[in-house]
């Protein structure tokens, strides 16, 4: 089974270590790890895509370059049945779990997200995998303070990351590249018995 990986965010390096590329940052790290081919522009997709090979199993890495919210447009002449839907993987970035966390869900609806929404439009069904990536602060004790009303949240997702973040972020992309592989070697269930 051939695998779709897809790691949301904004083309650009003004957006590189923004929160919303999370997704991308991710796929990065899981890339470099597995050493797959350098990322190559892909006019079908309109997105840049890397190609490798998990346990004989071949994957496709694909980082959309139409922005976060037509990333549909990128996924949708990959993914063009249900079957194949159950093949895609998608990173993202993620305000409802904290800085660090991840969780991986199947089946769900956006959660707001907009790349997620333009994704679940595009391809017509909304049972794919997902990776949720946390950008959320916390408080001393651990609860999440997100940010008050829409302005803020937006400049706070297209806000960089501080240093210490990025670190954070870094740290959590390895155990991912993890969730990922088991993802494609042992299927759903075991991946999210063991990384959720």
């Amino acid at each position: 089974m051939s695998y779709t990986i897809v790691g949301l965010g904004n083309p650009g390096k003004e957006y590189e270590h923004t929160r919303h590329n999370t997704g991308r940052i991710a796929l990065d790290y899981f890339a470099n790890a597995h050493d797959f081919s350098p990322w190559q522009n892909d006019r079908k997709t309109q997105a840049l895509i890397s190609t490798g090979v998990i346990k004989k199993e071949k994957t496709l890495l694909l980082k959309p370059e139409t922005f976060m919210n037509k990333s549909g447009a990128s996924v949708k002449p990959l993914i063009t049945s249900a079957k194949k839907a159950e093949t895609l993987v998608v990173v993202h970035d993620d305000l409802d779990l904290p800085l660090g966390a991840f969780k991986i869900v199947f089946g769900r609806g956006s959660g707001g997200h907009c790349g997620v929404e333009s994704i679940i439009r595009a391809i017509k069904t909304k049972d794919f995998v997902r990776i949720r990536i946390g950008i959320a602060p916390t408080t001393p004790s651990g609860k999440i303070k997100k940010p008050k009303g829409e302005k803020a949240i937006i400049d706070f997702i297209i806000g960089t990351f501080k240093l210490k973040e990025l670190e954070t972020i870094k740290k959590t992309s390895k155990l991912i590249s993890q969730a990922i592989e088991a993802l494609i070697i042992e299927g759903r269930a075991t991946a999210m018995n063991r990384f959720n």
